[in-house]
């Protein structure tokens, strides 16, 4: 792993384990460190794909390697901002949750299924739609993981006020996420797809699992907006579109080849 990645797997490491024992205090007090490792960490993770954009001539955001790279710095950085705003409490199963899955892209970056090579994109990922779509679709993915946390903790707490703490951190995350997710995955996707390959929509697998990630969210909102429900079933499906999401940006490039293959 890049010297400046390893650093950021120690910090989100050491974050971690700061945060651990709030997990079993009582009155849900953060400690006042781990959010400031975990900036630490974002702005290492940024200044890898800074340089491995200056070395290969373009915004280095189209492999595998630097995609988990942009999500873990995205999920840091998230987890930072919602340290320090004021209007929504951040509680310790939301954020370890979230530094988690920060270190867990880390970790898959360093793995043998991320070639970590700083390869020059070939000329139809030559686009700023593209920039667009990966940037807006991750930012947003961070935001389901962020509503992911909360909804997990949500199905696993019994105190009642623990979890409209939970739930109001689940719809926050995904009321902020799902507008900037169908920005950057469907719409800017479509034009930079139209420009690349000449058609909005080609039915190619990460395509069609993209918009059953929009669908399964679009659900989500439904039921806690028009249907006001506040119980399990809402945490159930933004926990699902979490998984199809992983599913889209993991699972489907090795699985089911498509237009999308080469990105990896």
């Amino acid at each position: 792993m890049n010297a400046l990645a390893t650093l950021a797997f120690a910090l989100i490491l050491a974050s971690g384990a700061i945060q651990a024992p709030a997990l079993f205090r009582k009155d849900g007090r953060l400690d006042r460190a781990s959010h400031w490792l975990l900036l630490g960490a974002a702005l290492c993770l940024a200044t890898l794909i800074v340089r491995r954009s200056l070395a290969i001539g373009f915004p280095a955001l189209t492999s595998i390697f630097e995609c988990l790279v942009f999500m873990a710095a995205a999920i840091c950085a998230l987890c930072w901002a919602y340290r320090v705003q004021a209007r929504l409490a951040f509680l310790p199963a939301v954020q370890f949750g979230s530094t988690v899955a920060a270190l867990a892209a880390l970790a898959l970056a360093s793995s043998p299924i991320a070639p970590k090579e700083a390869l020059a994109p070939i000329p139809a990922l030559r686009s700023g739609w593209l920039l667009l779509h990966v940037t807006f679709s991750f930012v947003g993915e961070a935001l389901f993981m962020a509503a992911t946390a909360a909804a997990l903790a949500f199905l696993a707490s019994r105190d009642e006020r623990r979890k409209r703490d939970y739930d109001r951190v689940c719809y926050a995350s995904v009321a902020a996420g799902y507008p900037i997710f169908t920005v950057g995955a469907l719409i800017f996707g479509a034009v930079w797809a139209e420009q690349a390959w000449g058609s909005w929509w080609s039915w190619d697998p990460k395509e069609i699992w993209a918009l059953v990630t929009w669908l399964v969210y679009t659900l989500y909102l439904h039921l806690r907006l028009t249907r006001k429900r506040v119980d399990a079933l809402p945490a159930i499906v933004a926990v699902a579109g979490f998984l199809c999401a992983l599913f889209t940006f993991l699972g489907v490039n090795y699985l089911l080849p498509g237009l999308h293959s080469y990105g990896r």
